[in-house]
């Protein structure tokens, strides 16, 4: 059970376990101390600077680089770097800037010309050509494609090529959110080098118009980019400082902490707040701590399809188990950083993200209780719970369960297989996370889950109606009145669980200037070195 008081720091525990270097470079007060080994180590950090070379690590690689064939943040991360978009959202402002499109007009709801900048070239040479718009969109919307974000496409019907310069993309329905997706996960492809190439060879030599171009992909292990120096000018992301960035895999937090310190690499993120603590006494390194649209939720097999007789079927189950869990306490214990709880599912400063009329769940394990021993529960069930990162935010779920008599076994999956598994119907509660592509619209977050798609595991005809009606609404307010009464329902039937939005904490080489955003994109391409 987790108490209201600060959790023993990560190391305290981690060190005893013998869990390689981090745990014996940085294990209890020598770390703080040892201030004599960590000014050697702020040294080596100055390797990046003295390279050019940004490298920045994490934990999780994407199963594809292709952006549109994974869908974890290590992929939009990259995406965001080495290909552009039609449109560019300006994160201070919100305001949408042309940017492979110069312009951009609305023929009817369904119908949307944009003019295609001319003198773009690809990493490979390739001129930017309306085709090859015509040819991403209409391709990514083929079965043939296996696209795996297909929520970020799906409210397209077709693309044309309309003349040299211009293109028209014909929607399923009025969308008023489409400038906001051209915006963020819509990246660009070569047609001609893709279809010679195919996904298999575009996976391993990607192309794009982006200010870095990929010069190596080794799974495992990382990806190799190069600032792209023939990058078109009068991007409104301008043109990168930083001259070559490296991403690395390294799985364990403990060492990526101690290669970061040691100088090994120049950037972590998603640190633990026990080590962004430690941290910030360590000379040479900056901590950065912010929310991001990341939320946090558990998400029910409603329909009863990873076990027989699931007691997730009864809403009063699921209903106890929303009680159950202390969702303030893991915020100000484990969390922390500027999390906060969420009550609905989704951000709550996404368009359409609105909490009135949604039933709150309050710790309540007394009232847990009672509503399993009316679903007939009195001595509880065991269960299954898989997750796939913060497995510490895993543990502390279950911990609540047991106290109410649920005994979850926990399944700690890799992301691919955790999304599979999910909604290959075979688990019963799924710890997730999602942070929208960037999309600062709930039809990013909501939509995903609840709009009868791969990850949908309610189906509910009523929920699926209003979140379509508010996705096609070309009113503000009708929007919003759809978005609140699906999410009042789901909230209701408790569906899923809304636990809290994640904050991240980024560490990185004092050397570095780097500015963090809520979106939770890292915009290397807008870093320097001091």
């Amino acid at each position: 059970m987790l108490r209201r008081t600060r959790p023993a720091p990560r190391l305290a525990r981690t060190a005893p376990r013998g869990r390689g270097a981090a745990a014996l470079l940085l294990a209890g007060t020598a770390f703080l101390a040892g201030t004599a080994f960590l000014a050697g180590a702020a040294g080596p950090a100055l390797a990046g600077k003295a390279n050019d070379t940004l490298v920045y690590a994490s934990d999780s690689e994407p199963e594809n680089v292709s952006p549109y064939h994974n869908s974890a943040r290590e992929g939009v991360i990259l995406a965001r770097n080495a290909w552009d978009t039609l449109l560019y959202r300006d994160p201070a402002t919100g305001t949408y800037q042309p940017m492979l499109a110069t312009a951009w007009t609305w023929a009817d709801p369904v119908t949307l010309d944009l003019t295609i900048r001319e003198g773009v070239v690809f990493h490979n040479g390739d001129p930017l050509t309306p085709e090859d718009v015509a040819f991403t969109f209409n391709y990514v919307l083929t079965p043939e494609a296996r696209t795996v974000t297909k929520q970020n496409v799906d409210w397209m019907k077709s693309t044309e090529v309309l003349g040299p310069h211009t293109v028209r993309i014909h929607l399923k329905a009025p969308f008023p959110a489409a400038l906001e997706y051209l915006a963020g996960p819509t990246p660009i492809f070569p047609a001609a080098y893709f279809k010679k190439v195919g996904l298999d060879g575009f996976a391993k030599a990607p192309v794009g118009t982006g200010p870095y171009r990929i010069v190596s992909v080794e799974s495992g292990r990382g990806v190799k980019l190069e600032r792209f120096e023939k990058y078109w000018s009068g991007s409104p992301i301008g043109r990168p400082k930083i001259g070559k960035l490296e991403f690395r895999v390294i799985p364990d937090a403990d060492s990526r902490m101690a290669e970061l310190v040691t100088g090994g690499i120049d950037w972590i993120w998603r640190v633990p707040s026990d080590q962004a603590d430690q941290l910030r006494a360590a000379p040479g390194i900056t901590v950065l701590s912010a929310e991001t649209m990341r939320v946090g939720f558990l998400q029910f097999d409603v329909g009863g399809r990873a076990m027989e007789k699931s007691p997730l079927r009864d809403v009063r189950v699921r209903r106890a188990i929303s009680y159950a869990i202390d969702r303030k306490a893991m915020v100000d214990n484990l969390v922390r950083g500027g999390a906060r709880v969420m009550n609905v599912l989704c951000f709550s400063g996404q368009f359409g993200c609105v909490e009135e009329g949604a039933p709150r769940y309050a710790y309540d394990p007394a009232k847990a209780k009672a509503l399993l021993k009316e679903a007939g529960y009195p001595d509880g069930f065991e269960i299954d719970l898989a997750a796939y990162r913060e497995r510490d935010y895993a543990e502390a779920v279950i911990g609540y369960l047991r106290a109410v008599g649920i005994r979850a076994r926990l399944n700690y999956l890799r992301y691919a297989a955790f999304r599979d598994a999910l909604r290959g119907g075979k688990v019963s509660i799924g710890f997730q996370t999602w942070g929208s592509f960037s999309v600062n619209d709930v039809s990013a977050f909501t939509g995903v889950y609840f709009r009868g798609g791969d990850e949908d595991l309610t189906r509910d005809p009523a929920v699926i109606a209003a979140l379509q009606a508010g996705d096609t609404a070309s009113d503000p307010g009708e929007r919003k009145a759809k978005y609140a009464e699906a999410l009042s329902r789901i909230a209701g039937e408790a569906y899923a669980l809304p636990m809290f939005s994640y904050p991240s904490n980024y560490a990185f080489t004092q050397d570095l200037n780097f500015t963090a955003q809520p979106d939770e994109v890292p915009r290397f391409y807008a870093a320097s070195w001091k």
